[in-house]
Order: C-alpha cells, then structure tokens, then sequence
C-alpha cells in the first residue's frame, strides 16, 4: 500500500515589472512513502536500442529544452519554443510587457508575431488572424466541468464588453472557451480569473488539457467514484496550482486526461492520452489505465491498456511518470506522428510501460486488476432534463445548449438560476450542455418554468438537438474549413421537419480534420471539406462518418461517404436516418395517425 501527499505552493499572478519583487520558480512537491510491490514480469524494454531510450529533453534554468542532439528535422512548432520559452510569458511576467505594444510594431517582429499566434497559447489564448484579426480565444481550465455563478458572471463581464465580438462555448472538454478578448486586456483578465479561482494556464498547444470526470460526480445515485478530488489534483497538479508547471509544458504535442466515475463512460475514456478506469484490488480501490487515445487529420487511435493499477496515492505519481516519458522520449517531428500513441507503437506497450515504471517514485508499478468496477452491459443515461440526485429531495436538471454557444446574458442568467435554485454551482459536459445540480425537488417547477428553459435553453430539446455537437467552424476558427454551428442548427432543424423519430441519434460536426467536434464518435459525423456542387462549383462539404459508438460498447465510426455539399446533406441524412436509425417520414406518420 502506497502513501502519497502532495503540496503545491500557493498560486501568484504573473511576475510584474512594476513589482521590486523577483519572480519565483514553480515547484511541485512529492513526498513518497512507498512499500515495494512483489516483482512484475520483465519488460520488452531491452528490445528497443538503448540509444532510443535516452531521454530528447532536458533542464535549464528551469524549463525543459530540446537537447542540441535531437533538432534535426524538428517540426516549425519546437522552433519556435527553441526561439523562446512560451512560460517565460507568464512565469517572468512577458504577457504585461506583451500587452502594452501596439499590434503594428507586433507585426513587424517575427518573435512578436509567434509570441501572439503561437507562444500565448501556453496561457491559453488563441489569436483569430484570419477571421478575428487583433481578437482572442481564451480557454479556460475547469476541471470535471465544475464552476460556480460568481465565476460566471465574472466570464460574462469579460465578453460582455467586446459587444457582437464576444461570446463563449461549451466545449467538448467540459470547460469554457470565451471570445473576443484583446491583447491590452489580458494582464488585467488574468488576474480577475485568478481572484474568482480560474485559470486559463496550459490549455493550449503542448500542454495537458483540461481533466475531464463524471459531469454527475457526487450527486449521482450509481456512480462508481467522485471523480472530482481527483480532476482538481490533476488540475493542480499540471498548473502547479496556478503557477506554471513547467517540467511538463515542453511536451511534443496537446495530452488529454479523464477519471472514469461511472457506468456510463461520460467521459469518453477512449479518446484520451490517459484514462483512469476505476478497479479493485486485494481489497484496495484504484484505478486500471487506458493510454494513447486521440483524434488527428491523418490518423484516430483509441486508447489502449497499460497493464497497469494504480492505487488513489498513486493518482499524481503514475501522470507525472507518463508525461515525463512522452516528455523525453517522443518524436518532435512530423506533427501529425507526435501524438502520445505514435510513441507507443514505435516503443511497443511493455517497453512503454517499463519507461513509465522507471519514473515512477520507487520504479514500481503493479499490473492492471482484474476486478474492474465498470459495468459492461449498460445503457448509458440521459443527462438533459430532470433526475433525482442521491441527496434525498434534491435533483439535477440538464439543459440544452443548442452546439453549446452563450452570450454574455445567457451567462449571467444561468448564474441567477444556479443561485436562486441550487447552489450557486453549474457543471458543464462534453455534450456541450450544463447541469443545475441540487435543486429542491420543491423548486422545480418554477425553475423548469423560468423563460431561460422555456425559450432556448430547453431540458427536453428535440430528439435530433439532444445530442447534436458543433466546433467553433469559420465563423472564429482559421483552421475550420466550413461554418459548423449555425449549419448544424438548420440542417437538424430540417430534417426533423421531415423525419420522426423514437430515440435521440447523436450528430457531430467539425470544420476540419483536427475534429474537435469528435465526429468519429458520433452517430452520424460530418467533418468539413471543399467540394465540387452538381454544376462543378467549389463549395463547402462534409465527409459523413457513420457508426461511432460511446458507452460500454465504444467504437470508433468510419467514413459512410465523401466530400458531400452541404446543401445537398439534408436527404442524406433522412436516408440514413430511415435506412438505420428506425425513423420514419412524417408524411408516412400522419397517415398512420389517420
């Protein structure tokens, strides 16, 4: 049985120029008591050349570099953190100098320009230079998609101000994304999130992303595990509590972690770098490991088991481990064979999961258990609309976001309704949708009554809006190669116009390859593409994936049909949604109605 306890320094701010004091360097402190477990099977290790093994990074001054050795055929990306340290932005206090230079004296400044387009990434915010010139993106670490009104409100008063050019998502990673935000206001935004408990800290680029658990966590009447004491550790773990944990920001591309809390795989534990899939052994509770799953234009993988368990002490220890391999050992190259699974196949599981075991606090780790708490036949549930908490006389209600996008006063009034009828809490999931949990049965109705949830934010949507997903697409995205939200919202409403159905079909659409819309695990997925119309005019289209499969019986989908034009997409899908999916036309409907 291992013991583990975990201190981080309190957070600060970004060091200030004005300030006489100096800045400090993050750390983060383990303290490890460990009994040494029986001994496991030998590892592969010795099959992979010794020199592949030696580790491509290493320490200076504090940030992890690549060694001079290994820049040769190095991606554009690991120059430009070769050219500066993009923590240095935020540890040093770069960002207030940043903001106080006029965009024109950027732009005529190569290391200005990449500070904006690429190193500011690492504090979360992403410059719109084709579509939002001079604007940003900020993404927002919320871990297991818990936030609370005052933080609401605040995010609302910082879109609220950019006017039409501000607004926030839901994403896909359970947490915010706001828009609009200009390079001035940054020093000043950080700090605001910084008094309200937020970070925008390492959620972009080579960084882990936000933790993602049960949006149920703790309120669910048949959940495994709170998934949330183990999301926030993550969270401070890989921030350093809000300082910048920059042992672990140099790594050769984006790392998604989940904690699995229920039956029902909300967390889609497949298409993450790391899952933590709850088991039992020898009477001790912990975790099994899935590793290596991603999603990429030239490649989906899903994740595969480590052979590994480990202990809730050993939560912290075992990511530190296996960031610190992908870290050290993988390819810096061709960015589209970065991902954490490409170091996995060249390497062989054992051989990575030796790596691991070496960096683990006592070079231990014990094999998978197979006492898995997860059930595998299981129908996953329904989150939208109202069910009873384990908390007697409470009960949670999900809300629909239509493809998960807010104003400033949507904002603000969720943040009435969390107060006034829960908790003042608000959980967000990767559907895209918001949770108002612990709300007195007795309050119901007059919430369920209230103009928010009876005009747009609905609890009961209609059955093809429930599970409906949208990326940002063109609107604000310079890598989307169609508009996606606005399209998803009037193809769905279209087809349902011509189609009825008896059960919710989940539909994704992402603008491009990168498919932050998640298209191959949806039930019908649309990923945009530029195609030829009927009369050989270029327009936008979509390849339509079909088959994706979430829950127990996860799968992957694969392409039903390719470069399709948009307009020509609505009797595709009543195709495919009478030929597949049981629906049937409402013309057929009404006359079996009469």
């Amino acid at each position: 049985m291992s013991s583990l306890s975990v201190r981080f320094l309190a957070p600060s701010l970004p060091y200030s120029s004005h300030s006489n004091s100096q800045p400090t360097r993050p750390r983060t402190r383990l303290a490890v008591s460990q009994t040494p477990t029986a001994a496991e099977p030998p590892s592969a290790a010795a099959e992979v050349a010794v020199e592949r093994l030696e580790p491509r990074v290493e320490e200076r001054d504090g940030y992890w570099v690549l060694r001079e050795k290994f820049r040769g055929g190095i991606n554009p990306a690991e120059k430009v953190k070769l050219e500066r340290e993009p923590m240095k932005l935020f540890v040093e206090g770069g960002i207030n100098e940043l903001a106080q230079i006029p965009f024109e004296e950027i732009e005529k400044a190569k290391l200005l320009k990449d500070d904006i387009d690429s190193r500011l990434k690492w504090l979360g915010l992403f410059h719109r230079r084709k579509h939002q010139y001079g604007r940003f993106m900020m993404r927002l670490k919320l871990p297991n998609g818990v936030t609370t009104s005052e933080q609401t409100r605040y995010l609302a008063s910082v879109i609220r101000k950019y006017g039409k050019e501000g607004c926030a998502d839901v994403t896909t990673r359970q947490n915010w994304q706001i828009r609009g935000v200009t390079l001035p206001d940054v020093p000043g935004i950080l700090k605001g999130l910084y008094e309200v408990g937020l970070t925008s800290l390492q959620s972009g680029m080579d960084n882990v992303r936000n933790p993602v658990g049960n949006p149920l966590a703790g309120i669910d009447p048949l959940e495994i595990v709170d998934t949330r004491p183990y999301t926030n550790l993550l969270s401070h773990f890989v921030t350093a509590n809000s300082r910048g944990n920059t042992a672990i920001t140099n790594l050769p591309r984006k790392w998604n972690v989940c904690v699995v809390g229920s039956h029902d795989l909300f967390e889609h534990p497949h298409i993450n770098d790391l899952a933590y899939m709850p088991a039992n052994k020898d009477g001790r509770f912990g975790f099994n490991l899935l590793v290596g799953g991603f999603f990429s234009p030239k490649r989906c993988a899903e994740a595969v088991p480590l052979d590994a368990w480990v202990s809730t002490d050993d939560v912290i220890p075992v990511c530190k481990a296996i960031l610190e391999a992908y870290r050290d050992l993988g390819a810096r190259g061709n960015r589209q064979k970065t991902r954490m699974m490409w170091l996995i196949d060249e390497l062989g599981i054992e051989a990575f999961r030796s790596e691991v075991e070496k960096r683990m606090p006592q070079q231990k780790l014990e094999r998978a258990s197979p006492e898995d708490l997860i059930k595998k036949e299981w129908e996953r549930r329904e989150m939208l609309g109202v069910h009873p908490q384990k908390q007697e006389g409470l009960s949670f209600v999900g809300i629909h976001i239509p493809v998960g996008r807010v104003q400033a006063d949507d904002m603000d009034e969720l943040a009435r309704l969390a107060d006034e009828y829960g908790t003042g809490e608000l959980r967000l999931n990767v559907e895209q949708n918001i949770i108002i949990p612990n709300v007195k049965n007795s309050k119901l109705e007059s919430l369920l009554n209230e103009p928010l949830l009876k005009e747009r934010f609905l609890p009961e949507p209609p059955l093809l809006m429930k599970g409906l997903v949208a990326c940002t697409g063109s609107q604000f995205c310079g890598q989307a190669i169609i508009e996606t939200k606005a399209r998803a919202l009037k193809v769905s409403e279209e087809v349902e116009r011509l189609v009825a159905l008896d059960h919710p079909v989940r539909m994704h659409w992402t603008g491009c390859p990168n498919s932050c819309g998640q298209v191959q695990v949806a039930d019908i997925g649309f990923m945009g593409c530029m195609t030829r119309d009927k009369n050989g005019k270029v327009v936008e289209g979509v390849d339509v994936y079909l088959g994706g499969r979430i829950g127990s019986d996860s799968h992957l989908g694969d392409i039903h049909k390719k470069a399709v034009p948009c307009d020509d997409l609505v009797p595709l899908i009543v195709d495919i949604l009478v030929n597949r999916f049981g629906a049937v036309p409402r013309e057929r409907e009404e006359e079996a109605e009469n």
